[in-house]
């Protein structure tokens, strides 16, 4: 039998895998069978089975890329002077870049992975990798700006990234749960109750 060149096999990967991410968001992960999955792609079980051996293996992958995902989103900034303050509201929200400002699906499917994670003692592991490495990138943006006089100092820097972080959370899980969700207002919010300390610190 002749060898599939590698970009078949990776483009057929894809295929699966996209068609089980459209499944996952209009079913959820536990409610997707693999025939499911088979009439999505429209593959056959063979096919299907070459690339991944069960469900569990198709939601594992899926997962891993909603992480990645989130990964890129929190990339460190290496430059000699650190973002303004909006754009480290950016970073942290995310607002170029899936799934943090992507669509309502994009924000179910990371609501799934969450949810997932209580049952998968692994997909939890990587989880809080990622986002250890994140909260990481946003702290040492927020110690930054502590050191320019941007932000107040008395607090860890780890603090504040914990709640950045966490107010990001609710917003994605108000657009999976709600649909719409203004990412410019909610932006506009946070760099209000960020600046606020700071103004009333220079004005006093």
């Amino acid at each position: 039998m002749a060898r599939m060149p590698k970009e078949h096999l990776e483009a057929r990967r894809r295929q699966i895998l996209d068609a089980a991410r459209h499944c996952f968001i209009r079913n959820g992960f536990h409610a997707t069978s693999m025939q499911d999955v088979l009439a999505e792609a429209e593959l056959s079980a063979g096919a299907v089975y070459r690339y991944f051996k069960s469900k569990d293996d198709i939601i594992a992958a899926t997962a891993a890329e909603a992480l990645a995902e989130v990964a890129a989103a929190f990339e460190a900034d290496d430059g000699a002077r650190p973002p303004d303050l909006d754009n480290i509201v950016d970073l942290v929200l995310g607002v170029e870049r899936p799934p943090l400002s992507g669509s309502q699906e994009s924000a179910q499917l990371l609501v799934q992975v969450w949810s997932e994670a209580l049952r998968s003692p692994s997909l939890c592991t990587k989880l809080k990798e990622v986002m250890a490495e994140a909260r990481g990138v946003v702290g040492g943006l927020v110690a930054r700006h502590q050191r320019r006089g941007l932000l107040p100092a008395d607090v860890p820097a780890e603090h504040v990234a914990d709640v950045l972080m966490a107010l990001v959370d609710g917003f994605l899980v108000r657009r999976a749960v709600y649909g719409h969700a203004d990412s410019a207002a909610f932006r506009n919010g946070m760099r209000a109750l960020m600046s606020a300390p700071a103004q009333a610190s220079q004005q006093s």
